[in-house]
């Protein structure tokens, strides 16, 4: 019986990336091997998969818009490569860097390589920061090199801003007054300009610096917006000098009657509020506040004052060795402290940073505090506020705006058994050291505030700008 012998089959032809058929097995025309049939034709995406990409797609996005500051790199050196998906297709990894999370995506994807800026890490290689606190305006990095043209003595100014050398809202207005008063002086108008036009973009310059340096008060935004005023009113026929002199002038007047002759009508009318043998409680260092004591002891009223004070600042020190000096019997303590003497307390006397239309009070973070529990024991709350700090703005908390105090040495008040340095609190990887500056105070805990127009309500404080003079809006 014949047996016949099957003939061998011709290799088979698979499509190449062209188009054309190739022998398989066989070398492609470079020398290379030809991927196996399966990366040429990846196979569909699977629901789940597809779910999947896009979630790693939104996290990217995510993590870019968390990183408010952060900017592609440069190019893509030693970013780990992207991991390759079932099927050939490559997707997106997020990977650990140092100093922080870098977001690598294929570049396919057009998802790119984001690096944090050099502030945003700490000391351990890791981010750190509570997101829900990232609005708050940060401390400033002091710098004495300024962006355009900017005076020397707004410069100066800007570092003692960002240092805290200068703290309180009438200082800091008074100081920004001042050095305005020298810019105006050394300012010269440029030809085919005007100086009522020309030192309004002058002095822009001046503010945006002053701005970087620590975010504006409510009291700098007031006189700011007065000065640019008069700069708009000022007459154009005048020389130059003397339209400088009536601006510098005028600077004068704003300090004297919205600042100082308001403190004075303020000592007068509150001081009527203390009497002989009272208690009177007041929290950190106001300077209206300290003028009204001052005052009312020199005028022979006997009384005590208890001081509340709290970290970082303690401000309240300050308070307590000038009131010390006068001969006014003091006590110091610090606010968890507060519960054990409000109910020997008789009024209290609290300072301002700003004061909204609605009535509530913008000051010191614990001034809420003091107030709501002073109103629990049915103590009076008397603010003493000048004028100039009115913001015909509403705020309902301090969360939505407020500053970060500066991280100071918590422990530089306890005897130094050790070294200071072990005993400074910092931020560490697993630590971070907030300390928000301002809290607001419902008008429902305040009794009354006096200002140089009086003593009004907290539900009457809208009724400011009319007692001034100006229609309201």
């Amino acid at each position: 019986m014949e047996q016949t012998q099957s003939s061998p089959k011709p290799p088979s032809r698979v499509p190449n990336a062209k188009g054309k058929g190739a022998d398989a097995g066989e070398p492609s025309a470079s020398g290379s091997t030809p991927a196996p049939a399966e990366q040429d034709y990846p196979r569909p995406r699977t629901k789940a998969e597809r779910r999947e990409l896009q979630e790693r797609q939104r996290a990217a996005k995510a993590a870019a818009k968390r990183n408010a500051g952060l900017v592609p790199p440069a190019s893509a050196k030693g970013a780990p490569a992207a991991g390759a998906a079932k099927g050939g297709a490559s997707t997106s990894a997020s990977t650990s860097a140092r100093g922080g999370t870098a977001v690598t995506a294929a570049a396919g994807r057009g998802v790119k390589e984001l690096k944090p800026t050099p502030g945003a890490e700490d000391v351990g290689g890791h981010s750190h920061g509570l997101r829900i606190f990232s609005h708050f305006a940060l401390q400033k990095i002091a710098t004495h090199v300024a962006k355009g043209d900017v005076h020397p003595s707004i410069v100066q100014l800007g570092l003692m801003f960002s240092e805290f050398k200068i703290c309180g809202a009438n200082a800091r207005c008074i100081a920004t007054l001042s050095a305005f008063k020298e810019v105006i002086q050394d300012y010269e108008t440029p030809p085919n300009n005007t100086l009522s036009r020309h030192l309004m973009t002058h002095l822009s310059t001046q503010i945006s610096h002053l701005v970087s340096a620590r975010p504006m008060s409510v009291t700098m935004g007031n006189a700011i917006r007065q000065l640019k005023l008069e700069i708009s009113n000022s007459d154009i026929d005048l020389p130059e000098q003397d339209a400088k002199d009536e601006l510098c002038h005028k600077i004068d007047n704003y300090i004297r009657d919205r600042i100082i002759i308001a403190d004075q009508v303020i000592q007068e009318t509150a001081m009527k509020k203390i009497h002989d043998g009272d208690v009177i409680l007041t929290y950190a260092r106001s300077s209206v506040v300290e003028k009204v004591l001052l005052e009312a002891w020199s005028e022979g009223t006997h009384f005590s004052v208890i001081v509340v004070d709290s970290r970082p600042m303690l401000e309240g020190k300050r308070l307590v060795s000038v009131l010390a000096a006068a001969s006014i019997p003091c006590t110091y303590l610090l606010l968890p402290a507060l519960g054990s003497v409000i109910t020997e307390v008789s009024t209290v006397f609290l300072g301002a940073h700003s004061i909204h239309s609605n009535g509530a009070v913008y000051s010191r973070a614990g001034t809420a505090l003091v107030a709501m529990l002073a109103k629990q024991h049915s103590v009076p709350v008397v603010v003493c506020c000048e004028t100039y700090k009115f913001s015909e703005g509403v705020q309902l908390d301090s969360f939505t705006k407020n500053e970060l105090a500066p991280v100071g040495d918590f422990f530089n008040s306890f005897p130094l058994t050790r070294p200071r340095d072990s005993l400074a609190l910092k931020n560490r990887p697993n630590l971070e050291i907030l300390n928000p500056l301002y809290d607001l105070t419902p008008p429902s805990s305040i009794t009354a505030v006096v200002t140089e127009v009086g003593v009004i309500p907290p539900n009457s404080i809208n009724s400011i700008p009319l007692a001034l003079g100006r229609q309201p809006f």
